[in-house]
C-alpha cells in the first residue's frame, strides 16, 4: 500500500506515468466487478476505461485517511455501472469468459451453462442487490469495505445481500430440480 500511495503522490506531482502502476495493480479486481455486473463486453472494456480515466481525473479527491484506493476505484466503477444499467435494457449474453480449468467438453460445457444461468438470475436483480452480491460472494470484498463503496450501513449491506441470495435461490430452483 506504501507503494500505492507513492504513486498517487507522483501522479498528482505530474508524474502521469506512475499511474501505470495502479492501473496494472486493480485491472483485474475491477475488470471482475465490472465483468459480473454489465453483460455486454464492449460495454465491460468502456467502463473500465472511464473508471481509470475518472480516477486519474479526480485523484486530488483521493483520501487515503477515508478509504483504501481499491475501494475508491470500486465506488466509481459502481456508479458507473449502475448508471449504464439504468440507461440500457438487460440482454442476455453467453459470451463467457473461458473456465480456469479446461477438463472435458462436457465438464465445459456444464459449467458455462451453469455460469449463463447465474448470469441470467443475477441480471434479474435490482442494481442495488446485484452490486453487493459481486461485491461479497463473487469478489470477496469485507462488509465494511462493500458498505462503504455502496454508501450504506454494514445492517443494509448484510440485508441486500440476504435478499439477493433469496432471490437467486428462487431464480434458480428450477435448475437445482433438473429442470432447463
Amino acid at each position: 500500500m506504501t507503494d500505492e500511495i507513492e504513486a498517487i503522490r507522483r501522479v498528482l506531482s505530474g508524474d502521469v506515468d506512475a499511474f501505470r502502476l495502479l492501473v496494472v495493480r486493480y485491472e483485474r479486481p475491477l475488470m471482475v466487478f465490472v465483468g459480473n455486473l454489465l453483460a455486454d463486453a464492449h460495454q465491460r472494456e468502456d467502463i473500465a476505461q472511464d473508471v481509470f480515466l475518472a480516477a486519474f481525473r479526480q485523484l486530488e479527491t483521493f483520501d487515503p485517511k477515508r478509504s483504501r484506493f481499491c475501494t475508491w476505484l470500486l465506488t466509481i466503477a459502481r456508479n458507473k455501472c449502475v448508471n449504464a444499467i439504468k440507461r440500457k435494457t438487460p440482454e442476455f449474453h453467453e459470451d463467457l469468459a473461458p473456465p480456469a480449468r479446461t477438463r472435458t467438453p462436457y465438464d465445459e460445457a456444464v459449467g458455462n451453462e451453469c455460469l449463463a444461468r447465474l448470469d441470467r438470475a443475477l441480471s434479474e436483480l435490482p442494481p442495488r442487490l446485484k452490486t453487493v452480491f459481486v461485491l461479497a460472494e463473487i469478489m470477496d470484498r469485507p462488509v465494511e469495505e462493500i458498505a462503504q463503496i455502496e454508501g450504506i450501513k454494514h445492517s443494509s449491506v448484510r440485508s441486500r445481500l440476504s435478499r439477493a441470495k433469496k432471490r437467486l435461490r428462487v431464480i434458480l430452483e428450477p435448475y437445482a430440480q433438473g429442470g432447463s
